[in-house]
């Protein structure tokens, strides 16, 4: 009888340890898509967006820095970051964004 008891404890725990690592392994959320509408407009905000975290840091920056200070996403950075250099408000410095 022991022996049975002993088994059938085993067995319990074997099934909550598995129960606890399948509730552990539920899904991940997926990260929201954001639409970014491509337009002259938004671009040319975004583009200020850059600008603005980039003056008030007032050192040069990474693409994920900018994009934390401006509360904008990384592709929003790149619009903006096109448009200043084209016009050439911004400069590359070893890898980081500085204003020109």
């Amino acid at each position: 009888m022991a022996e049975k008891k002993a088994t059938t404890k085993a067995a319990a725990e074997k099934k909550t340890t598995k129960a606890a690592a399948e509730k552990k392994a539920a899904p991940k959320k997926s990260a929201k898509k954001v639409e970014v509408v491509i337009n002259a407009e938004t671009v040319g905000f975004k583009a200020g967006d850059v600008y603005q975290a980039l003056s008030a840091a007032g050192k040069a920056l990474s693409v994920k820095e900018i994009a934390k200070a401006a509360k904008i996403t990384e592709n929003e950075v790149l619009l903006g970051m096109g448009w200043l250099f084209k016009e050439g408000k911004i400069a590359d410095e070893a890898g980081l964004i500085k204003l020109a």
